[in-house]
């Protein structure tokens, strides 16, 4: 039996693709092994988003060459977002590699791990990706990554948004979603087999639906799934702040399993940038969407991201946008500068912006950032709040972890847990009571009653 290792980067909506691939490979009857040293076939799945994740895909594959020289791999496979954007500089920068596979090509895993194709003589579609047509359903076989308890589902692939930045429609195709009945017996599925918490990941997951004529075809999902047995938890990463209707909101009030969390990227609150960024707004639209969103759903927790140094971003510009998250105070905040990259619009803006200064604007905005999020956080100080458990802390072994539905994973804080009954032994993926006695910039500290 042929051992096959997994390096999978970026995202989760990656990691469902490593996921699939992993699950074709077991059932074809490969062992996957989590010893890369062992393996006979090394995939690594990569990220090609902005340039600190094409450095991190390189480092690994270089690192799998080396095994490949020097271990026991026999055979190296690069798959991924990195594949379509610079295949045919891969592949003649790194004849190590024996096989390259773009994001629509996750079905040729079994051909391109077998010694007897000849991979290198595999089509790739053009780049561009546009005639990209790959979804899995709920019939893909899956070898999940994350913890038994919880698990990432895709609901759709590709998107169709303009945004000056990005380079994801060039790498993963036009937006297309999944079947309605495909979403839904997949979670069935894996409610049978004990996940308890759902993650909708998709490039952007508020337009589900539109591509299959379905209206509000988010908002029916999550109905749907919320009320599937054995599902405790339902949560929709990636929504777009153009499209968030009352319906979505109706479902988050109104379904106790449709956890109050809300993960909308705005990039930035400035008119002027959001212009450039071929993205539209103004910081006064976006107040009074989040002004809806908490009147409609109280207690929501809301996560957004923003860049800063976007070309022709003046300190006006940064000045408003800290202004913007002084008023808003939302509960997370994630801020990365602008990352220069070659095939996107806004490579040939002019206006760059040094990135020293733009580092610094990062600092500053994740600095009030830090003083906002304490402050929410020390409205929990007092209160008993329902965690999942996930054992042991990531911080120390003296500690317990787990999440409350306001906390997505790997992303957010956690609850810190540092006391039980003695008659109360929580294993992973149990739901427990917890009282929190402190409160800390990201994580919150308290005990299991």
């Amino acid at each position: 039996m042929k051992k096959i290792g997994f390096v999978s980067l970026g995202c989760p909506k990656n990691l469902v693709d490593s996921e699939v691939m992993m699950g074709k490979l077991t059932e074809a009857g490969y062992e996957i092994t989590g010893a890369a040293g062992e393996a006979d076939t090394l995939v690594v799945n990569t990220c090609g988003f902005i340039a600190s994740a094409k450095q991190e895909s390189i480092d690994a594959i270089l690192e799998a060459a080396r095994l490949k020289t020097e271990g026991n791999c026999q055979r190296l496979v690069v798959a991924g977002c990195l594949v379509e954007r610079y295949r045919d500089e891969l592949r003649a920068e790194l004849p190590e590699v024996d096989a390259f596979i773009g994001t629509n090509q996750i079905n040729d895993i079994l051909s391109v791990c077998d010694e007897r194709t000849n991979t290198r003589q595999l089509p790739i579609l053009p780049i561009g990706n546009k005639t990209a047509t790959y979804l899995y359903d709920e019939t893909s076989p899956r070898v999940l990554a994350t913890p038994g308890y919880s698990a990432f589902v895709k609901i759709a692939e590709g998107c169709d948004r303009p945004c000056a930045f990005c380079a994801i429609p060039s790498m993963r195709g036009s937006f297309r979603s999944r079947r309605f009945g495909s979403v839904v017996n997949e979670v069935k599925g894996l409610a049978e087999k004990g996940v308890k918490e759902i993650i909708l990941v998709a490039q952007d997951s508020s337009r589900y639906g539109e591509d299959l004529e379905q209206t509000n075809g988010l908002a029916h999902l999550l109905r749907e799934l919320a009320r599937t047995d054995g599902i405790e938890w339902v949560r929709v990463m990636y929504t777009y702040p153009t499209h968030i209707s009352e319906e979505f909101l109706d479902v988050m009030a109104s379904e106790p399993k449709a956890v109050k969390y809300l993960d909308m990227p705005l990039q930035h609150a400035s008119r002027n940038v959001l212009r450039l960024m071929q993205r539209g707004g103004t910081r006064e639209s976006l107040e009074r969407l989040i002004e809806r969103v908490r009147r409609r759903v109280p207690e929501i927790a809301i996560r957004t991201t923003f860049i800063t140094g976007f070309p022709g971003e003046t300190e006006e510009d940064f000045q408003e946008l800290l202004g913007f998250v002084r008023n808003a105070e939302f509960d997370r905040v994630g801020v990365f500068t602008y990352s220069d990259e070659e095939g996107v619009a806004a490579y040939d803006l002019r206006g760059k912006v040094d990135e020293t200064i733009a580092m610094r604007r990062r600092n500053r905005l994740m600095k009030e950032q830090a003083r906002i999020s304490l402050r929410r956080n020390k409205r929990f100080v007092g209160r008993t709040v329902r965690v999942l458990f996930e054992g042991e802390s990531q911080e120390t072994d003296l500690l317990w972890q787990g999440r409350m539905e306001t906390q997505a994973p790997e992303i957010d804080g956690c609850v810190l847990i540092n006391d039980a009954p003695e008659n109360i032994d929580p294993q992973p993926g149990d739901f427990v009571n917890v009282a929190i006695t402190e409160a800390q910039e990201h994580d919150l500290i308290g005990r299991i009653v």
